[in-house]
């Protein structure tokens, strides 16, 4: 919401640095993204005086003109020298005051004015028109101003467009702060200050009353809960007075003519969103209009104001003509067949209260955003309706010179009763901690426009005013005191609680060392977000074997957040795209959190702790000296075995993963990860079809391993095993096996069959030949290390020992020793 500094202050007092204001909101829990100083753009934009008008030498509709600004422009004495200007308007004469544009100005679209020549004659900047300047849309000639406007004044000082636009951040529970009434009780509020709030009221009403105009009925009470009506007659459509352009301009609107302007202009004003409608575009019976506010049928078509057809399905409102034709999509755009042009003459104005959940689905489905559905999603003010299309009417009477018919059409089946809430000082002051006493609760309250009522027994009656739906219960009152008196007010006290030893327990001393021995093996934390976007494990060629059905989000704020992850590879995938888009080519990534397997028949999913990290490119810049090696499965691999080394995890086993199972993955390339007999998850190359559907044209290698697995085998002590003081012998065996033989199977047997006095086996070399090995098979050279703990070997020991290992690994895998 951009609050214009000097539009707000017209209804509240404010103080002369807006930074104050910025930090009382801050303060009270609106936060400003933003302060921006309207009007810069408008440097080097002074008031002129045309000294002479000339035809140009060479064009029959340009004049050469000489225009005063003052000491704007001097010669090289010093002395004020008019400018030279080309100018194509035809609206000026020699005398008047107008708005210059010299050389160095930057007007709205990036327009820059520089010395140029026009058909051969230099002209040294711009007489500028209302459109030009980005206050009107009037471009049918410059602006001419009073004849007293003083020359060479800057005109953003002249015409006070120079203004400060605080941009706020509004909460979806505070739609009282989308207006700048809202706003004004707000500042006042935090600020201890009364508000002067004048609105535009209707000098008169004539002719017909619009209840013999229009009539109004609402077929779908589910989407519409109020709908008022009111016609204008004889609307003057043209250019907006220039101080509606001006305000809608600051709320962060282009003018556009006075009918669409006012609209805005009350829908910022009030925070209602109003809509008018062309009626001679509607159809005639009995002599009345007839307005139905009713559900859209499934796949009925509707253009909207911006072109674009849509199709409707059934939990959408429109509103309809006579119950026919829609001509407008309830509470987000008004349709085509019935907008306002430079025909119209008699328009009806809508003020309407449309179901907040309804509306925003709408948007959504329909990827339409507009000001409007932003404020009925989060609820207008059924109550201020009649009030809202009363002030349409009365600017429409001064801005338009339209004449206002009697009365209102009112729909309004079920009224909203304002919330009545009991307040106990008592139950404020213990919530709160804080001296609060109780006429500064009242005093708050009335503030925010609540009616307060002491009552005997020591209570507070509080009657909420309409327009805050989030005031429902006692805490809420409770909130709003605390944040006006001033959390920062209260006074640091340590919880009186008996008992109660800081620490972490084990399960997060743990966790947090997951994350520590990460960051060690050079990953970089990192948060996404929770919400998925529907397909995202298809889109991602992830089964959904073993993490159950996906959790839907009933009422998304993006169409892309729809459901609850059910792994954490997506989004750090989409993380990875992002940096290598913004130049970023080395990427180590880790995030622990949650993921969420709902259930057919239970209420609640699991939501299982997993901790998943993605590589990509390398470890570091190459150097002058060293180009860095592309990360690989056996960098992802390391990360792993250090991450589980760190725990204490013991019997540890990579198997490779079967591609149909985890078809996300490279084949050859992955791996699953047992511990203790356990899967703990999976490693490997991610594959390319994978990376290709989030736009990924580089290697990436990730994991994703069950937290509570690594939290639940991690020890706090390894067995000890005494430093060895007796020599090792070594023996390398090559073995030619199968292609399908794998090291870990040949690890497995010679472990098992080379006993007590093997103490390890080091795979170091892997050869295949047709020819010298043979088709379809590979040597592999191990490393074996023989040694006892008690004595020294003999070589007779050791080659018994070698020799019934050799034996029995031959037999069990098919294989022979390599001459």
């Amino acid at each position: 919401m951009r609050i214009s500094y000097e539009w707000l202050g017209s209804m509240v007092d404010l103080p002369d640095d807006p930074k104050v204001l910025y930090r009382e909101l801050i303060r009270t829990g609106t936060e400003v993204e933003t302060i921006e100083n309207v009007g810069e753009h408008l440097d080097h934009v002074v008031i002129g005086q045309v000294v002479s008008k000339q035809p140009h030498p060479d064009s029959d509709h340009m004049w050469l003109c000489k225009v005063s600004v003052g000491d704007q422009s001097t010669d090289a004495e010093g002395n004020p020298a008019p400018l030279q200007i080309v100018c194509g308007a035809q609206n000026f004469n020699e005398g008047d005051k107008i708005v210059v544009a010299m050389i160095g100005a930057v007007l709205p679209g990036d327009f820059k004015i520089k010395k140029s020549k026009l058909r051969g004659v230099e002209s040294c900047g711009m007489n500028c028109s209302e459109s030009e300047l980005g206050l009107g849309g009037d471009h049918s000639g410059i602006m001419i101003l009073p004849p007293d406007a003083p020359v060479g004044m800057p005109f953003s000082q002249y015409h006070g467009t120079s203004d400060v636009v605080l941009d706020c951040e509004i909460t979806p529970n505070r739609p009282d702060c989308l207006s700048y009434v809202g706003m004004a009780t707000e500042v006042g509020a935090v600020l201890d200050e009364d508000t002067h709030i004048e609105l535009p009221a209707i000098a008169s009403e004539e002719g017909p009353r619009s209840a013999d105009l229009v009539d109004v009925r609402i077929d779908a009470p589910e989407l519409c809960s109020r709908y008022v009506a009111r016609v204008v007659r004889g609307v003057k459509i043209g250019p907006s007075p220039e101080w509606l352009a001006r305000r809608v301009i600051a709320a962060g609107s282009r003018p556009i003519n006075n009918v669409v302007d006012v609209t805005n202009y009350v829908m910022y004003l009030t925070g209602q969103p109003l809509h008018a409608f062309d009626l001679g575009k509607l159809s005639e019976r009995d002599g009345k209009r007839h307005i139905v506010v009713r559900a859209a049928e499934e796949g009925e078509e509707l253009t909207t104001l911006d072109g674009q057809e849509r199709a409707l399905t059934s939990d959408m409102a429109v509103i309809s003509d006579d119950g026919g034709r829609a001509v407008a999509l309830a509470g987000v755009m008004g349709g085509l067949n019935s907008e306002i042009d430079d025909t119209t003459v008699d328009v009806l104005l809508e003020s309407a209260c449309f179901d907040k959940s309804h509306i925003s689905r709408t948007s959504r489905n329909l990827n339409l955003m507009s000001e409007a559905s932003i404020r009925f999603e989060r609820q207008v003010d059924a109550a201020s309706c009649d009030e809202v299309v009363d002030i349409a009417a009365a600017l429409f009477e001064s801005c338009c010179g339209a004449i206002v018919c009697r009365g209102r059409v009112d729909e309004y089946p079920a009224p909203v009763e304002a919330a009545q809430i009991t307040l106990r000082p008592e139950r404020v002051r213990t919530v709160c901690g804080a001296p609060i006493t109780d006429d500064e609760m009242a005093h708050l309250l009335e503030r925010l426009g609540c009616a307060v009522v002491p009552k005997r027994d020591g209570v507070l009656q509080v009657v909420a005013p309409t327009s805050r739906p989030d005031l429902a219960r006692e805490a809420d009152l409770i909130e709003e005191v605390l944040r006006l008196w001033g959390m920062d007010r209260v006074e640091a006290t340590l919880p009186g609680a008996k008992n109660h030893h800081g620490g972490l327990t084990v399960d997060q001393q743990r966790s947090q060392l997951i994350g520590e021995t990460l960051r060690a093996c050079g990953l970089s934390q990192t948060f996404t977000y929770s919400f998925a976007q529907d397909g995202d494990l298809e889109r991602t060629q992830i089964s959904e074997t073993g993490r159950g059905v996906p959790v839907r989000i009933m009422n998304p704020l993006l169409a892309d957040q729809s459901e609850m992850r059910r792994s954490i590879l997506p989004g750090l995938l989409r993380s990875v795209a992002y940096n290598l888009d913004h130049g970023v080519e080395n990427v180590a990534l880790y995030e622990q959190g949650r993921v969420f397997f709902g259930h057919e028949k239970r209420t609640l999913p699991d939501e299982p702790h997993y901790v998943a990290g993605v590589l990509a490119g390398a470890w570091g810049e190459d150097g002058w000296n060293e180009k860095r090696a592309k990360l690989d499965f056996f960098d992802a691999k390391g990360v792993v075995e250090r991450l589980l080394s760190a725990l204490r995890i013991t019997k540890v086993r990579f198997k490779a993963a079967k591609p149909e199972e985890y078809p996300w993955l490279q084949p050859g390339r992955a791996a699953e990860v047992y511990a203790e007999g356990e899967l703990l998850g999976w490693v490997g190359n991610v594959h390319p079809s994978s990376l290709a559907n989030f736009g990924i044209n580089e290697d990436v290698v990730a994991f994703e391993l069950s937290e509570a697995h690594l939290l639940r085998l991690a020890k706090r002590e390894l067995p000890y095993v005494d430093v060895p003081t007796m020599p090792a012998i070594t023996h390398d065996l090559a073995i030619v096996v199968d292609e399908d033989v794998s090291c870990e199977t040949l690890e497995q047997r010679m472990t098992s069959a080379g006993g007590k006095l093997l103490e390890g086996a080091r795979l170091f070399d892997v050869y295949r030949d047709p020819i010298r090995v043979g088709a379809g098979k590979k040597s592999m050279a191990f490393e074996l290390t023989y040694r006892a703990a008690d004595h020294t070997l003999t070589s007779e020991e050791v080659e018994k020992a070698h020799e019934k290992l050799v034996k029995k690994v031959c037999r069990s895998t098919g294989g022979e020793v390599r001459g």
